[in-house]
C-alpha cells in the first residue's frame, strides 16, 4: 500500500526525471537552458495546484520559490504547443503510477479483491485545437464540439487506485477507450456506465472469474433458464413486489448465464425519468422508446455477482456508487478547474490543461495517504486543504530531501479536519454502505 515514501518517489520521479526527458523528447529543451523541463512542469503543476486561477505573475512567483528566475512575458513565450507535447508526456507517466491506499474499512467492498467504477468526461475545447483532439459533432449541441478532449478514469472504491486519466478524441466511442479492454483481477468487481455495456467484456471478465455489475441495454436479448426470450417490460408489468431477481442468460449469441435486478423506484422518479426520455427524443427529432419509457419506473441492472455474496438491494447501492467517479470529476472541475483557461493561445490552454490533470492526480495521491482509509471522507474539504499547502511542496522539492517531511505534513492535516458530516434526512452513501456492514454484525 502506498506510503508517504512512496507519494515522494512518485512525485520526484514523474515531475523531475520524467520532465526532463520529455523536454529533450518533446524539443522543448534543445540546450542549455534555466527552463529545464522539471521546473516547468513543477511551476505550472504545483502552481496550478495552489490556485487554479494563478496568473503569469503568479505562476513567475511559483517558479521563483523553485529557485528558477523567469519574467511572466518569459514564461508565457514558454506556453506553446510544444511545451503542451512535453507535459502530455509528463501526464502520460503521472496516469502510468499506480498507487493505493489501505482498503477503507466498508465491509460491503471488502467481499471483492476491488470495487472498480469508471466513466470519461468531455472537456470542450476552442475550434482552433480540433486538429488536436477531434470533437464529437454532435449537431445537437449548441456549444462548439469541433474540438473536444475525452478523459477516461478508473477508480478502485476499495484502495483508492487510479487507472488513468487516459486521453482520447472527444469523438471517441467509450467501448473503444483503452480503458474498455483493461482487466480486472479475479474476484474483483467492475462498475461501468452503460455506454461501456459490451458482452464481450462481459464475457471476458466472466472467463477471468471477475464479476460485473451494469445496467443493460434495452435492446439486449434476455433469456429465461427455459430458453424462452424475455420482454424485459412485460415481465417487470407483472411484478407485484417491489424487486426483482430473475435468473437470465444475456445476448443471442453470447447467453451469459447472469442475474435481472430490478427495485421498483418513487412514481415522482419515474415521471421524472420519462419526462426526460421525451424531451432527449425531441431534441433528436425522434419519438420516446416505447420499452424505456414503460420500464422507467424501475432501476434495472444484470449482474455475474452470485446471490449467496450480493442482495438485490446490497448490489443497487454498488450500482448507485458509480456516482463516485463522477464526484470526482465534478471535483477535478470545480476546484482543481481542469476546464477553464485563462488565455486564448492554443498552446497556452493545452498547457494549462495538461498541468492541472497532473495536479490533480498528485493530488489524489496526497488524499492516498492522508485520508482515503476513513469511510467518511470529503474529498472537497480534502482538495482545499491540499491546496493551501501546495507551495510548500514546491519549497520541499527545492530544498531536497524535504518533500516527505512536507507530505507528512498535509497527510496528517488530512486525516483530522476532512470529513462529511453525518446527514439524517439524506443519508451519504459513505452511511449507507457503513449501514449495510453494521447489519450484517448484527
Amino acid at each position: 500500500m502506498a506510503s508517504i515514501a512512496q507519494v515522494s518517489e512518485a512525485m520526484q520521479t514523474v515531475l523531475t526525471s520524467v520532465a526532463d526527458t520529455a523536454a529533450r523528447a518533446s524539443s522543448f529543451v534543445q540546450r542549455a537552458s534555466k527552463l529545464s523541463g522539471a521546473r516547468f512542469a513543477q511551476t505550472l503543476v504545483l502552481g496550478f495546484l495552489s490556485n487554479p486561477q494563478a496568473t503569469r505573475e503568479e505562476l513567475a512567483q511559483t517558479a521563483a520559490t523553485l529557485g528558477l528566475s523567469i519574467t511572466p512575458q518569459g514564461l508565457d513565450q514558454r506556453l506553446s504547443e510544444t511545451g503542451a507535447s512535453c507535459l502530455l508526456q509528463v501526464l502520460d507517466a503521472a496516469a502510468a503510477t499506480v498507487l493505493a491506499a489501505d482498503p477503507v474499512a466498508i465491509a460491503l467492498f471488502a467481499r471483492f479483491n476491488g470495487v472498480y467504477i469508471q466513466d470519461s468526461t468531455l472537456l470542450g475545447l476552442p475550434s482552433t485545437l480540433a486538429h488536436i483532439w477531434r470533437g464529437s459533432g454532435n449537431q445537437h449541441t449548441v456549444a462548439n464540439t469541433s474540438a473536444r478532449l475525452k478523459l477516461s478514469l478508473r477508480l478502485n472504491l476499495l484502495s483508492g487506485e487510479l487507472t488513468g486519466p487516459h486521453t482520447d478524441h472527444g469523438r471517441t466511442s467509450e467501448r473503444s477507450l483503452a480503458l474498455q479492454e483493461q482487466p480486472i483481477e479475479a474476484g474483483a468487481l467492475r462498475i461501468a456506465d452503460l455506454g461501456f455495456f459490451d458482452l464481450d467484456v462481459l464475457r471476458t471478465i466472466d472467463q477471468a472469474e471477475g464479476y460485473w455489475l451494469t445496467r443493460p441495454q434495452i435492446t439486449t436479448v434476455m433469456t429465461a433458464l427455459d430458453g424462452q426470450r424475455l420482454d424485459l417490460a412485460s415481465l417487470l408489468a407483472d411484478q407485484t413486489t417491489s424487486s426483482v431477481d430473475v435468473p437470465i442468460s444475456l445476448g443471442a449469441r453470447h447467453q451469459l448465464p447472469c442475474r435481472l435486478l430490478a427495485l421498483r423506484v418513487a412514481q415522482e422518479v419515474a415521471d421524472q425519468r420519462r419526462r426526460r426520455l421525451r424531451e432527449q427524443a425531441k431534441r433528436r427529432g425522434r419519438q420516446p422508446n416505447a420499452v424505456q419509457l414503460a420500464v422507467a419506473e424501475w432501476t434495472i441492472f444484470v449482474t455475474n455477482v452470485p446471490a449467496e455474496r450480493l442482495s438485490v438491494q446490497e448490489a443497487l447501492l454498488l450500482g448507485h456508487c458509480r456516482w463516485q467517479i463522477e464526484l470526482l470529476f465534478k471535483l477535478w472541475k470545480s476546484q482543481g478547474q481542469i476546464d477553464q483557461w485563462r488565455s486564448a493561445k492554443a498552446g497556452a490552454i493545452l498547457c494549462e490543461l495538461y498541468a492541472k490533470v497532473i495536479a490533480m492526480i498528485v493530488q489524489h495521491w496526497i488524499m492516498l495517504v492522508g485520508c482515503w482509509a476513513y469511510a467518511d471522507r470529503s474529498l472537497s474539504k480534502a482538495a482545499a486543504t491540499v491546496r493551501k499547502h501546495a507551495i510548500c511542496l514546491a519549497t520541499a522539492l527545492r530544498c531536497g530531501g524535504r518533500l516527505a517531511l512536507a507530505l507528512e505534513i498535509i497527510a496528517e492535516c488530512l486525516a483530522v479536519g476532512c470529513r462529511i458530516n453525518k446527514s439524517q434526512k439524506t443519508p451519504h452513501t459513505y452511511q449507507l454502505l457503513l449501514d449495510v456492514t453494521e447489519a450484517a454484525l448484527a
